[in-house]
């Protein structure tokens, strides 16, 4: 099922600090504040909603085409795509602009000053879910018009879509939430999300669930819950090699949704595949290193539940 991911394509750029910013930063200077760090460790990392998710659902084996805004310098990332066999039909070049990127500042007691430059993310609504032939999709974190723009098209062309604001939530006050769930057919927050979400709204989650098909609620080592049709699914975190980096876990289990739903199946096996694909992602850095095989899928599934439900 052609699924169509629109969201953001960005650079990360991490950075280690070895030392304490504590050290370095006064606390009754901090209306003065003016420091450096030197960072002799510095990686480069491909992320973005978008780009996470739609390498994700490939690992699956599901069909993903990414909408997205990139800037001049998306020569890498593009030949990425390549490489990975995603299609790049939807990927828009904006000129006179940088494709977004993140500078993450990290020191060693794991705190983190991150600096993110939107770029060519704020052209995002010029790209139009109309024509696309996608059967299902995903409005993940982007520039706000464009979010507001791909929720309304899929609506209007009956796609089903999951809302899935993330760190793009604060851009919105509650009767754009309100809007978004009423476009939507599924919606997916983590748990400090779906708290903002109805302090903004006045709603209780299980209100707000009403509204769509399923809500989705994640809650890190608690593992997530799924309000769908009056009931909660309570779905266990899968076990995970180690715990190396968070970064993108939110994304590979929204892939895991958009395989389940895309293939029928019921809300307790795509939460438990969304919570695999999760658990094999946080085994390592960045949001794109991880390479399992989709039999390696199946097996991290079958030792966390039991039979393999879609091979019945």
């Amino acid at each position: 099922m052609k699924t169509l991911i629109c969201g953001s394509l960005a650079y990360d750029n991490i950075m280690v600090f070895p030392d304490r910013f504590r050290n370095h930063i006064l606390p009754e200077q901090i209306h003065l504040l003016n420091v450096s760090f030197l960072v002799p460790e510095m990686r480069r990392e491909y992320g973005g909603c978008a780009g996470n998710i739609a390498y994700n659902l490939k690992l699956l084996g599901g069909d993903p085409y990414i909408m997205a805004t990139v800037g001049d310098d998306c020569a890498p990332y593009l030949e990425r795509l390549d490489a990975l066999r995603l299609p790049r039909t939807h990927v828009r070049q904006v000129a006179g602009s940088f494709t977004a990127q993140a500078f993450i500042t990290t020191d060693l007691d794991d705190n983190q000053i991150t600096a993110f430059h939107p770029g060519a993310m704020s052209f995002s609504h010029q790209n139009k879910v109309a024509d696309t032939g996608a059967q299902l999709g995903i409005v993940a974190p982007d520039g706000r018009d464009g979010m507001l723009q791909h929720a309304q098209d899929f609506a209007a062309a009956g796609i089903p879509f999951i809302f899935d604001p993330g760190q793009g939530l604060p851009m919105f006050d509650g009767p754009d939430l309100i809007n978004f769930l009423d476009l939507a057919d599924y919606a997916c927050f983590n748990s400090y999300e779906a708290r903002l979400a109805c302090d903004r709204t006045g709603n209780s989650i299980e209100q707000l669930a009403t509204r769509v098909k399923a809500l989705i609620v994640t809650n890190g080592s608690e593992g997530s819950e799924i309000h769908a049709a009056g009931q909660v699914i309570r779905i266990p975190c899968a076990p995970a090699d180690a715990i190396v980096d968070p970064t993108g876990c939110g994304d590979a289990y929204r892939a895991g949704l958009l395989y389940g739903i895309a293939n029928g199946y019921d809300w307790q096996t795509t939460g438990r595949l969304a919570a695999v694909m999760g658990a094999i992602k946080i085994a390592h850095r960045g949001g794109q290193n991880h390479q399992p095989s989709r039999h390696d899928i199946d097996e991290r599934y079958r030792q966390a539940f039991g039979d393999l439900p879609w091979a019945k």
